[in-house]
C-alpha cells in the first residue's frame, strides 16, 4: 500500500506532460485523459483513506532515500481525509469547467493551457499534503502557485491580469518568509524532515522555537487568508472564472489551514500560541462576515465569508484539544465542499442572468427553481443549519470550547454564534435579492428615452440586443438574458451539493474518523515510527 502514497502527485504530472504534447486541438481528448486521471486519483485516495485508517500512517522514502537526505511523502489520516476531499472537489469543477466551455477556447492557442495547468494545480495541492518535510511543502505550495497565475489570469482581460498580479507578488512575498523559517529551522535542527523535526525541535532554545513558529504560521496563515493577512483574497478571486474561483476558495485557503494543524500539532506541541491563535480566529470570524454583510456583488460576499470561516477552523485549532482539533478537521472538509459548491452555484446565476450584483437580480426562483434550489441548500448548510454538516461541524467546535473553559475559549464561542447568525442574514440576503423577491425594474432607453419600465423575465429577446430585453443602459437596474445554463454545469453544481450532503449522511463515520485523526495528530508517535522506524 506504502506504494501508492506518491500517486496522487505522479500520476497528474504525467498526464499534464501528455497533455501539452497532444495539443489545443484534440479536446475530446484532453477531457478523457484528465477526467480519468483525476478519477483515478480519487480511487487512490479512498484506498489510502481506509488504509491509513486501519493500519495507521504510511510512509514512503522515494528513491529509497530515507531522511534527513530522501524526499519523504506520508499519508496519515488526516492527510488521506483531506486527499479524498479534495480530488472529489477537483474532479467536480473539472466537469463544471468543460460544461461552461472554459477549456474550448484554445484552438488559436499554440499549446493548450487550461487542462495542463489544473493538472499542475491537483498535483500541486496533493503534495502539500502528503509532503513530509519543509521543503518538500515549500514546493508544493509554488507547484500551486505557478499553475494558480495561469488559472486566474485566464482570458487575459485586465482586471484577470490585475488580480492574478497581486496574488502573485503577496505569494512570493510569503514565499520569501517561507524560505526565511526553513532556514531558521534547519539551521537550528539540522534538518527539515517532519517527523526528525519533531524529535529535535522540543531541544532546542525556546526563542529560536517560537521564531520558526512565527515564520511559518504567519506564511501559513497568508495561505488561508485569515485576518489580518487576508486582504488580498477579495480583490482576486471574484475576477476569475467561476470554477477557477470555486477551486481556489474550496482548496488552496484549506492548504494552508492543513499546514498550520500540521506544523502546530507534530513540530510545536504545547500550544504555546494559543491566545494568539485565538485572537486571529476570532477576528477572521467577525471582521470578515461583516464584510460579506456590506458586499452586494455576490461572488466577493462569498469571498468575505470565506475569510470569516476560516475562523472556525482556527478556533478549534488554537483550543488544541482532540474536540478541539477533531472539530477543526470536520469543518475543514465540509467547508471545502460547500464553500466549493457555493461559488458553482453562483458561477450557473452568472451563467443565467449574466451578472451577480444582487441589486440586479430577481425573481430567479421563478425562472429557474432548480437553480435556486442548488443555491439554497449549500447555503443553509454554510449557516449551519441543523442537521446539516455545517451544524455538526460548529457544533463539536462549540462543545469544545466549551469544555476548554477559559476566557478565550468562551468569547470565541460567542464570535461564533455571532458569525453563525449574521451568515444566514448574509445567506437570506442573498436569497432574498436574488431568488425570492420580484424581478426589479429595468430601465430600457433608445436615445435616452425610456422604452419599458416592467422587465419581464418570459419575454422574447430582441435579436440586436445579444439575448438581453431591449437596450440596457449602464445604470440598468436588471440585467436579464436568455442564456440557458449547460446541463453538464446543473450536474457538477448538482454533485458538489450531494457530496455535502453525504457528509451529513456520514456525520458519525466523519466525526469518528477526525476524532481519530485528531488523537494521532496530538499522540505524534505513530507518525515518527512510520517516517523513522521502532
Amino acid at each position: 500500500m506504502n506504494a501508492l502514497v506518491p500517486l496522487p502527485v505522479v500520476l497528474p504530472l504525467t498526464v499534464c506532460g501528455l497533455s501539452l504534447f497532444i495539443g489545443p486541438r484534440l479536446r475530446w481528448l484532453h477531457r478523457l485523459i484528465t477526467v480519468g486521471v483525476l478519477a483515478g486519483v480519487v480511487a487512490v485516495d479512498l484506498v489510502l483513506l481506509v488504509e491509513s485508517d486501519r493500519t495507521g500512517p504510511l510512509a514512503v522514502h522515494l528513491g529509497d532515500f530515507g531522511p534527513p537526505l530522501g524526499v519523504t511523502l506520508v499519508a496519515d489520516r488526516l492527510a488521506a481525509l483531506m486527499l479524498t476531499v479534495s480530488g472529489a472537489v477537483t474532479l467536480i469543477v473539472l466537469v463544471y469547467a468543460m460544461g461552461q466551455g472554459m477549456a474550448d477556447r484554445e484552438d488559436g492557442a499554440p499549446i493548450a493551457v487550461f487542462h495542463p495547468a489544473y493538472l499542475v494545480l491537483v498535483a500541486g495541492v496533493s503534495l502539500t499534503f502528503l509532503a513530509g518535510d519543509l521543503v518538500n511543502l515549500y514546493v508544493g505550495f509554488e507547484i500551486m502557485l505557478m499553475a494558480s497565475f495561469v488559472l486566474l489570469t485566464v482570458g487575459a482581460t485586465e482586471p484577470r491580469i490585475r488580480a492574478g498580479s497581486t496574488y502573485v507578488v503577496v505569494s512570493l512575498v510569503s514565499s520569501l518568509v517561507f524560505l526565511a523559517g526553513v532556514a531558521v529551522t534547519y539551521a537550528a535542527a539540522g534538518t527539515v524532515n517532519f517527523a526528525q523535526l519533531a524529535v529535535r525541535m522540543p531541544e532546542l532554545p525556546l526563542g529560536v522555537r517560537t521564531l520558526a513558529e512565527v515564520l511559518l504560521l504567519t506564511v501559513f496563515g497568508v495561505k488561508a487568508a485569515a485576518f489580518p493577512v487576508a486582504a488580498w483574497l477579495p480583490d482576486s478571486y471574484p475576477t476569475a472564472p467561476a470554477p477557477v474561483t470555486a477551486v481556489f476558495a474550496g482548496l488552496l485557503t484549506k492548504v494552508g489551514v492543513y499546514s498550520m494543524i500540521r506544523a502546530e500539532t507534530l513540530l510545536f506541541p504545547g500550544n504555546r500560541l494559543s491566545a494568539v491563535l485565538m485572537a486571529v480566529a476570532f477576528a477572521s470570524m467577525v471582521i470578515g462576515i461583516l464584510g460579506a454583510v456590506a458586499q452586494t456583488d455576490l461572488k466577493r460576499l462569498l469571498s468575505f465569508t470565506l475569510v470569516s470561516h476560516i475562523g472556525f477552523m482556527l478556533y478549534g485549532l488554537a483550543l488544541g484539544s482532540r474536540d478541539g482539533i477533531g472539530g477543526a478537521i470536520v469543518y475543514t472538509a465540509h467547508h471545502i465542499t460547500v464553500q466549493t459548491t457555493l461559488f458553482l452555484a453562483a458561477g450557473l446565476l452568472e451563467k443565467r442572468y449574466g451578472t451577480t450584483e444582487l441589486t440586479r437580480l430577481g425573481g430567479a426562483a421563478r425562472t429557474a427553481p432548480l437553480l435556486a434550489a442548488l443555491w439554497f441548500v449549500p447555503a443553509m448548510n454554510l449557516a449551519g443549519i441543523p442537521p446539516l454538516s455545517g451544524f455538526i461541524g460548529k457544533l463539536a467546535l462549540m462543545r469544545a470550547g466549551a469544555a476548554d473553559g477559559g476566557t478565550w475559549a468562551y468569547v470565541l464561542l460567542g464570535g461564533a454564534v455571532v458569525t453563525s447568525l449574521l451568515t444566514l442574514y448574509v445567506m437570506v440576503k442573498v436569497w432574498n435579492l436574488a431568488f425570492w423577491r420580484a424581478a426589479p425594474v429595468a430601465r430600457l432607453t433608445d436615445g435616452g428615452d425610456v422604452l419599458e419600465e416592467n422587465d419581464d423575465p418570459d419575454s422574447a429577446p430582441d435579436e440586436d440586443t445579444g439575448g438581453a430585453t431591449g437596450t440596457v443602459t449602464a445604470t440598468a437596474v436588471c440585467v436579464r438574458t436568455t442564456t440557458r445554463i449547460p446541463h453538464v454545469m446543473t450536474a457538477a453544481t448538482a454533485a458538489a451539493v450531494a457530496l455535502g450532503l453525504a457528509y451529513t449522511v456520514l456525520a458519525t463515520p466523519l466525526t469518528g474518523l477526525a476524532d481519530r485523526s485528531a488523537a494521532e495528530l496530538l499522540a505524534r508517535t505513530p507518525y515518527v515510527k512510520a517516517v523513522l522506524g521502532p
